[in-house]
């Protein structure tokens, strides 16, 4: 009988790199990933700006966008260049650091997306 705990997994591995701790594949070969990434979209991708959570600072937040990973994280390098700030891809929702709403929207609205502001 195996004396390790459940909850105890490989996160790194000399041999094949960084591991998923979800699936315990290399995190190249991480099959939740590309699980989680393919989000269900009705067509409208959502641009919004929020502030909850993250002491008053305010981010763009993008969501609906029906892509897999790699091409979230590239769209999001893209914003990231065109509005010269910061950002991350989480859960399938890209978050761009300040308020860029109308500098995303021209961009997603230029490339054929149909693109709504949503919130305030």
């Amino acid at each position: 009988m195996n004396s390790r705990k459940t909850t105890d997994r490989v996160v790194y591995s000399t041999e094949q790199g960084k591991m998923c701790p979800e699936c315990g594949n290399p995190s190249h070969d991480c099959i939740c990933r590309k699980q989680k990434s393919s989000t269900v979209s009705d067509g409208v991708v959502r641009v919004s700006r929020e502030t909850k959570g993250r002491k008053g600072k305010g981010v763009t937040v993008i969501k609906g966008l029906a892509l897999d990973g790699s091409s979230l994280i590239k769209l999001a390098k893209k914003l990231k260049t065109i509005c010269g700030s910061g950002g991350t891809v989480k859960d399938g929702v890209i978050e761009l650091q300040g308020d860029h709403i109308a500098t995303a929207i021209d961009y997603l609205k230029k490339h054929g997306l149909n693109v709504k502001r949503s919130g305030g």
